[in-house]
């Protein structure tokens, strides 16, 4: 079966064309999302997974209504390959029932990958850069009200380490870190 999906950011905006573009590929199940792309929490995204069975073929119009980012985008083709489902965008020319389809999409994770090295080793340097200058020093640690009096009835053992935490709204490892 040729299933299409069809995603436009909001409920306003129409999908006439992505519908048309389906049905001139003779598509026979559409899902339509009518809600951001930028992670793949979406109600019939997830309903057209759980629907495909090997041997379907999965048709975008374009890689940017199936995922808004690589990374999303190669983790949803490998559960489309775990399940036998070939993917094809329109747009991009990516055909996973190809070699050369199959090589597109390796090469657009690559350089994903690759691009997400160089964007963490870039922060690293400037996060460096700006300490070496005095300009970073990191979130300010939180205030608790009457931290030094419910510590002090903690480590006296008028009250346990639960209730500690419970009276600050704290979790259990920032108390430990911040008791020590």
């Amino acid at each position: 079966m040729k299933i299409g999906y069809i995603r436009v950011s909001t409920a306003e905006q129409n999908t006439i064309r992505q519908e048309i573009l389906m049905k001139e590929l003779g598509v026979d199940e559409i899902y339509i999302d009518k809600i951001s792309g930028k992670n793949t929490n979406r109600p019939q995204l997830k309903a057209m997974l759980e629907y495909v069975r090997c041997g379907d073929t999965v048709i975008v119009s374009e890689i940017s209504r199936f995922a808004r980012n690589t990374k999303d985008l190669l983790e949803l083709v490998e559960m489309l390959t775990d399940k036998g489902v070939e993917f094809v965008s329109k747009k991009e020319a990516i055909d996973t029932t190809t070699p050369t389809g199959k090589f597109m999409l390796t090469i657009f994770g690559a350089v994903a990958e690759l691009e997400r090295e160089y964007i963490l080793q870039r922060q690293r340097e400037g996060i460096a850069a700006a300490k070496d200058m005095g300009k970073y020093t990191g979130r300010r640690a939180k205030e608790y009200a009457d931290f030094d009096k419910v510590i002090a009835r903690w480590r006296k053992g008028e009250i346990t380490a639960a209730k500690a935490m419970k009276d600050l709204g704290m979790s259990r490892s920032t108390f430990y870190r911040r008791v020590k």
